[in-house]
């Protein structure tokens, strides 16, 4: 029984921990060249765009865990500036699906590169036994991640 609470706890610990790191990572937002100043909402938005494009706006509001309204708001910035556009569905004229222009495909390397620079800086400050320990943890990271997406889309 006493093992069963421990490892209760220490998963809760990685949760939170991994929460922090989440939440950290999410407020640092990214300049990115070529590509006016975005809010982390945007870039997170138009970074699933990219990853997905034919999205509704529903669809993309789970998977990024916003309220619909804010999707859309964030949404008609990026089609302001000329990063997202909304299609017709072929079966549904009421759906529109969202697509990434050519301007946001050439700049999807470069947003790549924001976000995930501050990151790439920061672990190369781990010592090695550090940095090995999340290379080892990187497939059941993208395991959590994946289990985490699915949830969203349901």
């Amino acid at each position: 029984m006493a093992d069963n609470t421990e490892a209760a706890a220490r998963r809760r610990e990685v949760a939170m921990l991994l929460r922090d790191l989440s939440w950290t990572i999410h407020r640092r937002v990214p300049e990115v060249t070529g590509v006016d100043p975005l809010t982390s909402t945007d870039l997170a938005v138009l970074k699933h765009v990219l990853e997905a494009p034919g999205l509704t706006v529903t669809e993309l509001s789970r998977r990024v865990a916003l309220k619909q309204s804010n999707a859309s708001a964030a949404v008609r910035t990026l089609t302001d500036r000329g990063l997202v556009t909304r299609e017709s569905s072929q079966s549904d004229r009421r759906i529109s699906r969202l697509f990434p222009t050519d301007r946001a495909l050439a700049q999807d390397e470069a947003i790549s590169d924001a976000w995930a620079g501050p990151i790439r800086k920061a672990l190369a400050g781990l010592d090695e036994r550090e940095s090995a320990a999340l290379e080892e943890a990187a497939q059941a990271l993208q395991a959590l991640n994946s289990l985490l997406r699915s949830d969203q889309s349901s």
